[in-house]
């Protein structure tokens, strides 16, 4: 229980210490206002990052059908590697 109050004391002694800071700041160097700013993005810039958007979205949909066409290209021609070893080796053979 006593430790309970010490803690107690010592927060709001902190707290008035906090307080009388910022009481004697505020006296001698004022309060600061903030500026409102002109906002950087407006509807122009909004515009020109929605297509850009649009424009990368694409370009990843085109990559990855070309993904996929250049897999299924290889596909065929493992296979026709695979099927077709022992005529390869057989031409060399012959040519030899």
């Amino acid at each position: 229980m006593e430790n309970s109050n010490d803690n107690e004391d010592i927060n709001r002694a902190l707290k008035n210490i906090k307080e009388n800071i910022k009481i004697l700041a505020q006296g001698t160097l004022g309060l600061y206002e903030l500026k409102q700013h002109k906002p950087w993005i407006d509807e122009e810039c909004s515009r020109f990052l929605d297509q850009r958007k649009q424009a990368k979205m694409q370009w990843l949909q085109n990559l990855t059908q070309r993904n996929v066409d250049k897999q299924a290209e290889l596909a065929i021609i493992r296979h026709a590697q695979l099927h077709c070893k022992g005529v390869y080796s057989f031409a060399y053979k012959e040519a030899s």
